[in-house]
């Protein structure tokens, strides 16, 4: 059995949850509401506040839905109540973001500025002129976004210029060497 999969989920105060009968799953929170559709082999169940998945046997694929299902459910309830957030650290001279109503707009040492518009779900948040928060209740989107929004400028292993995640470790390179 799935170590992941076999795990109940609590569901929070404030939080519904409803699954119709096409295995599609409807999350309501403070924060918002999500609805995602689950393979239909997975069942979907709760009981005493708690959400169980349970698959019908022990096949391969069944074996692997069983802790991926499991994951989203428990990604889509941690949204909807607490929501998700990467932060973006800008490194590098004259590289700096700001917002303009609500598109994202950057300056990465292009010859123009590069503009992010905002999208439905995803808020924006600058907390100083190199760090930037991306919110959201959606996790994959939230991590989508951070990733296009690093592609911009990957962090080069020489002087460490570019888009990292904070925390992120930039493995540096020594570069020339002269006699």
């Amino acid at each position: 059995m799935s170590r992941i999969g076999r795990m109940p989920i609590a569901i929070p105060a404030g939080v519904t949850f409803a699954v119709s009968p096409e295995n599609v799953v409807t999350v309501k929170g403070p924060k918002g509401t999500l609805e995602k559709a689950m393979h239909k082999n997975i069942t979907l169940t709760v009981e005493d506040g708690q959400i169980n998945v349970t698959r019908p046997n022990d096949e391969k694929e069944n074996r692997a839905l069983h802790g991926l299902v499991r994951a989203l459910v428990n990604n889509m309830v941690v949204g909807v109540s607490e929501g998700y957030q990467k932060t973006l650290e800008l490194v590098g001279v004259g590289y700096r973001a700001q917002l303009q109503g609500k598109k994202l707009v950057l300056n990465l040492g292009f010859s123009h500025p590069v503009e992010f518009d905002a999208i439905d779900g995803i808020d924006f948040e600058i907390v100083s002129p190199t760090k930037l928060i991306i919110k959201g209740i959606d996790k994959e989107l939230v991590g989508d976004v951070a990733a296009d929004i690093r592609a911009w400028r990957k962090p080069e292993p020489y002087k460490g210029k570019g888009i990292k995640f904070e925390g992120e470790i930039i493995r540096r390179k020594v570069g020339k060497t002269g006699k």
